[in-house]
């Protein structure tokens, strides 16, 4: 009979795990008997529920464990499961679960701040990961985060992105017909992400946390900070120590399809600017819920559309503003016409053809399963350099708006002079919110500098360097370092 586990054997299993996370395991994990992989989801209160469904419906995959700091997030899903007559072994720290050898893959949908401190444990540990988006919370981890997938990769391990897009089959079809030039050379990537994200309200004290979570783990690798939310779970996106706003949240997707139209860069742009505001209420969360920011790759740059309010009046019920029809989503301007989505129209807007299969094609997780039995990457879209990219694309919009300062409309023209697209997009956020009674000569548009960019090394330069860079990288509680890569 195995003796129980104390509080003291505990914490020495923590201390020899941490102590052993010092570079990349010799070993890589086998497959499961028979086969099978053994998964471990990591993060289910939200996204990583959908990953269990996912992961269930994938033939040869074996749900073996759960961890999540939450209990009552655990014992509901354990239920859950029991009707199914499915059985897991359950954790509450994630560093337990990573160690645990009878594990083969690791799915993490956790808050953002914790997801590159549990990839590079799992990593470790020779587990293949499966990362949600944001893939990392900052430029330094995203960096780290590649580093240890190159390293992983040459043992067979697997690090894929959770940007379910990039399977998808009428978006792939929609990308070769661009790249045929049917409606001329490419002019600009639009992401667009126009979703309502109301109040978060706010207190007038430290709130306590659930009781059934360790606050603790859930704060790592961040220091454990006052909680200064009504709603715990969800609002910390809105948050700078633990997300990154929604440029940052539903951003990356769109982000990564941006890319995707620009045939995937291999480095980030040169240069970044930012500009937006949190308008039209006063709450307890720190990023901005309306913002632009501008990339200029060559020859074909892109642009970032977010706007977190309502067409008018502050009234939800209006629904969110479109731009040619879209909400959320992707737009590929070009010569002749323009790709919204899952059609294709001239200048006119007059539809040419329609994507088959849109949003319908192949599931993203079978995808990551098949490239775990392969030791490699089935599809190069799958590689975890694309979640990197896009994650990477939100943290230079968000540093350049953290650095930003408040300045009239008519400057703020001025400073777009050249880009037409920029000052329509401009000129359209203007008008959505003074539609929503905004008076943005009063309440000001923050607006980040210029900065220029080494995409090479990924790392800030010129006259905002020092402060940019330190946006880039962030405090570390004790014992929840980030491991060496």
């Amino acid at each position: 009979m195995n003796a129980p586990v104390t509080l003291t054997s505990r914490r020495r299993f923590l201390q020899t795990t941490l102590a052993g996370m010092t570079s990349m395991p010799v070993w890589a994990a086998p497959l499961g008997a028979n086969g099978d992989v053994r998964v471990a989801v990591i993060g289910f209160r939200g996204r990583g529920r959908g990953h269990i469904k996912e992961l269930m419906k994938v033939p040869g995959v074996r749900l073996v464990a759960l961890c999540d700091v939450d209990q009552e997030v655990i014992d509901k899903q354990v239920a859950e499961l029991s009707k199914q007559n499915v059985t897991v072994k359950t954790y509450r720290d994630f560093r337990e679960c990573c160690a645990d050898k009878n594990i083969d893959a690791v799915t993490i949908a956790t808050p953002n701040h914790s997801h590159v401190l549990i990839a590079l444990t799992a990593l470790q540990h020779g587990k293949h990961v499966y990362v949600e988006k944001p893939v990392c919370h900052n430029l330094v981890e995203g960096r780290k985060l590649m580093a240890a997938a190159t390293k992983a990769a040459a043992k067979g391990i697997i690090v894929q992105h959770g940007m379910q897009r990039r399977s998808d089959l009428g978006w792939a079809a929609a990308m070769a017909w661009v790249n045929e030039g049917h409606i001329g050379k490419k002019k600009l990537s639009h992401a667009l992400v126009h979703g309502m994200r109301l109040s978060i309200d706010k207190v007038d004290a430290p709130q306590q946390p659930p009781a059934t979570v360790d606050y603790k783990l859930w704060s790592a690798p961040r220091p454990v900070l006052p909680i200064m939310r009504k709603q715990f779970h969800y609002d910390w996106h809105w948050q700078w120590p633990y997300g990154n706003g929604d440029i940052g949240n539903q951003g990356p997707h769109q982000y990564d399809v941006a890319r995707w139209a620009l045939n995937d860069p291999a480095v980030l742009p040169q240069r970044v600017m930012s500009l937006g505001h949190r308008w039209g209420y006063v709450d307890d969360g720190q990023t901005a819920n309306c913002q632009l920011a501008f990339h200029p790759y060559e020859p074909v740059p892109l642009l970032m559309d977010m706007f977190g309010l309502p067409m008018k009046n502050m009234d939800k019920k209006s629904g969110e503003p479109p731009y040619k029809g879209i909400r959320t989503g992707n737009i590929i301007h070009c010569e002749g016409g323009y790709v919204a989505e899952s059609k294709a129209y001239d200048n006119e807007g007059k539809a040419i053809t329609k994507f088959e299969n849109f949003l319908t094609g192949p599931d993203h997780m079978k995808n990551f399963i098949d490239s775990v039995r392969a030791g490699k990457y089935t599809k190069d879209v799958l590689h975890i350099r694309h979640g990197q990219q896009a994650a990477a694309l939100s943290h230079l919009a968000n540093t350049s708006y953290r650095l930003g300062k408040a300045m009239k409309n008519e400057e703020i023209k001025e400073r777009l002079q050249g880009d037409k697209m920029g000052q329509a997009m401009f000129e359209g956020m203007l008008a959505t919110l003074a539609a929503n009674q905004i008076n943005t000569e009063v309440d000001q548009v923050i607006v980040g500098p210029w900065l220029d960019f080494d995409p090479v090394n990924e790392v800030f330069t010129g006259e905002f360097a020092a402060e940019a860079n330190k946006l880039a990288q962030e405090e570390y509680a004790a014992g929840f370092e980030l491991p060496e890569v």
